[in-house]
This record gives structure tokens, C-alpha cells and sequence, in this order.
């Protein structure tokens, strides 16, 4: 996993009116695989302060391998989110001189360790500068060396976006050399506000990507792949306490049933058949289920989601 640590601020509704909590949908990823038996590292930069530390000793409780990532020497980026009624969440970051500004080529790894299998980015490092060039940098080279899978989120935060076409390219740009992709609604109609979601997403797994998954929160997921009908999945149906990394859950949720497919390498997706298909989105559906039921990002482990497609906890909606 490679991108940003953010500290969330959740408006909570409690007296103190925010509660503290790690986030940054890389980390979030990143934690999300680990506690579902994915053996994970992590790129990141990690801000100074008592902040910084929350950060990375969430990260490390997890057991992540942090021996690619660096102490910054700015502040950790903030997120403040606030909840309405129904516990959808908005947010709105503090970027300006922290952590998240002083990307540098040095921090990314050049080649990735020979026992990577499978590299995960996205949001905002992956379309706001200075991360955006630099790890659009390191993923067509790992691209090019051909030993990984690439998968990818881009995650569009678009109050932090100043530039929208020069974001789009950086997101077309990783898009193409991805095999996986994990995509919202939500970002889709930003990219493309003229082109309906489904046909946008259509497009993207006809340019390259050997996978193509569109999220619609409630509404469940469709899978794309070039020259095949699309897979539909629909959402458990639970009690909702916040949809805080929501979508960095269903990611770790849909890497986490394709390495335990053995699919979670270079080419793991190139004969997935639709059954198999299915049963991963179905996996990564109740992960991202389980953890909109609780405050915060936090994915469930294993055994947590394991117990819940046994029992039937998570049911599906329709």
C-alpha cells in the first residue's frame, strides 16, 4: 500500500464534539488486508506530534511492516468529518505544510522488494502534488517491470481539488496500467459529469484494467471486464453507524478474497471466472458491511467476516 496517513476528527456528537481517529484511505486499506491475514506493507509518511504517533501505532498494532515508510518532518494532514442523520460522512482536510506536502522521490521504494506481489494506491496522493507525479512514477515502473498486480482507488476528495483536468489525467494515467480498480459512483460522475457511471466504468475496464469495480454504496457493486457482461452484487443489509471508510473497507475486503483465491498477484485476474468473481465481491461487500457498523474507519478481521458469512449477520438487501 503507498499514500497518505490523515488523522480523522469525527464530529461525533459527543460533548467534546470530535473524537480522534486514524485514517487516510491508504492506511485504512492497509489495516483493513492486515487484520484479514494479508501480510502487508505500508509507504506512507508519517507526521510529527502526538498525532503522528496515533497514526503509526494504529498501523503497527496491525502488524503492517512500516520499513518502507518515513518520519516526516511536518505535521500529521487532518481530516474533519462531519456525520449527518443517516451517518453518511463529508469531510474537509488540512493539507497545507503537513506531512502530505513534502513527498520526495527518495521516499518511494525503487524497485519494490523482490516478495511484493501486489501494490494498492489511490486518493488524494494519487492526484495532488507533489505524491501524484512521484507515485505515478512508481507504479509504471513497477507496471513495466511486470512482477506485481497494481491495483487502485482513486478516492476523489473534490474540495481539495484545484486543478480538475489536471487531477483527471493523473487518474487516467494510473488507471491504465492498473489491472484492479475500485471506483464510486461518487467519483465517476465527478470525472465524467456528462456520462452516465456504469458506461464510464465500461470505458476504463476496456482501456486496460483486467478488473473494474464500480461501488454504490447501498445500491451493492457492479464488476467490469472488456468484452463481458457485467457482475452485480448487492449491499448487506445492516444497521449503519457511520460510512467512514467505507470504500477503503470494501478495497481490503477485495484483495484480502482474491489472496486467499491465490488471484492477488501479476495475472491472478486474467481467467477469474464469474463464480469466483462473485464470491470476492460478495466478501468485499460484507467487509465494507461490517464496518459502516461501526464508528470511524474499522474494517473487521478474519474472523469477524468469516463468522458473519456463516451466520448470515450481514444479510443482503432485496
Amino acid at each position: 500500500m503507498c499514500g497518505e496517513a490523515v488523522l480523522d476528527l469525527i464530529n461525533d456528537g459527543s460533548p467534546a464534539g470530535y473524537r480522534a481517529r486514524p485514517g487516510g484511505s491508504p492506511v485504512n486499506v492497509a489495516v483493513g488486508a492486515a487484520r484479514l491475514g494479508v501480510s502487508t506493507s505500508l509507504v506512507a509518511r508519517f507526521g510529527t506530534g502526538a498525532f503522528g504517533q496515533l497514526l503509526r501505532s494504529h498501523v503497527t498494532a496491525a502488524g503492517i511492516n512500516l520499513s518502507l515508510s518515513v518520519v516526516a518532518e511536518q505535521p500529521a494532514t487532518l481530516a474533519v468529518v462531519g456525520l449527518d442523520a443517516s451517518g453518511t460522512a463529508t469531510y474537509d482536510f488540512y493539507v497545507d505544510g503537513t506531512a502530505e506536502c513534502g513527498w520526495q522521490r527518495s521516499d518511494l521504494p525503487n524497485p519494490l522488494p523482490d516478495q511484493a506481489q501486489a501494490l494498492h494506491v489511490g486518493s488524494i496522493s494519487s492526484w495532488l502534488s507533489p505524491a501524484a507525479g512521484l507515485i505515478s512514477e512508481l507504479v509504471v515502473r513497477e507496471y513495466r517491470r511486470g512482477k506485481v498486480l497494481i491495483s487502485f482507488d482513486p478516492n476523489l476528495r473534490p474540495g481539495l481539488i484545484e486543478d480538475p483536468g489536471g487531477a483527471r489525467v493523473c487518474v487516467e494515467h494510473v488507471m491504465r496500467v492498473a489491472q484492479l480498480i475500485k471506483v464510486s459512483v461518487e467519483d465517476l460522475r465527478w470525472l465524467y459529469p456528462q456520462q452516465d457511471p456504469d458506461a464510464s466504468a465500461r470505458q476504463w475496464a476496456q482501456a486496460g484494467p483486467a478488473l473494474v469495480v464500480l461501488t454504490d454504496g447501498s445500491h451493492g457493486s457492479r464488476a467490469y471486464r472488456s468484452g463481458q457482461p457485467a457482475r452485480t452484487t448487492s449491499a448487506p443489509d445492516v444497521r449503519v453507524v457511520d460510512t467512514v471508510g467505507a470504500g477503503d473497507a470494501f478495497t481490503a475486503g477485495l484483495l484480502a478474497a482474491l489472496a486467499d483465491r491465490h488471484r492477488l498477484h501479476r495475472g491472478g485476474l486474467d481467467d477469474l471466472d464469474n463464480g469466483d468473481l462473485d464470491a470476492v465481491l460478495s466478501s468485499a461487500a460484507l467487509v465494507a458491511a461490517l464496518g459502516c457498523t461501526r464508528a470511524g474507519a474499522d474494517s473487521p478481521t478474519r474472523e469477524e467476516r468469516d463468522a458473519a458469512a456463516i451466520t448470515g449477520s450481514a444479510a443482503p438487501r432485496g
